[in-house]
């Protein structure tokens, strides 16, 4: 199944973040590389958003990754989010549902 993980950021979030950047994409890409992360970024104009995509079991994954990522504990991310997605179409879709009669 599959969680979005949404980052409300702080409004000086692209000032502050060179500093915590390489630590919060370690984070990230180590998700990614146990097949836990499908793809994250900030969303643009304004930056006040960002995604995270989980592939995972449980909203414990991506919540235990908010909890430990830089971003949050050094208040870049004003609040977060966790729910599970039910995805319906695409290659990657957890459950996928096709038209009925094609």
């Amino acid at each position: 199944m599959h969680f979005l993980l949404t980052y409300d950021l702080a409004p000086d979030y692209l000032e502050r973040r060179a500093e915590f950047r390489n630590a919060h994409l370690k984070l990230a890409w180590e998700a990614q590389a146990r097949g836990e992360l499908v793809l994250a970024g900030a969303l643009d104009e304004p930056a006040d958003r960002a995604l995270l995509v989980f592939h995972c079991d449980s909203p414990q994954t991506p919540q235990l990754f908010a909890a430990t990522d830089p971003y949050v504990t050094n208040g870049l991310v004003r609040a977060f989010h966790v729910r599970r997605w039910n995805t319906v179409v695409g290659d990657l879709a957890a459950t996928p549902v096709h038209p009925t009669g094609t």
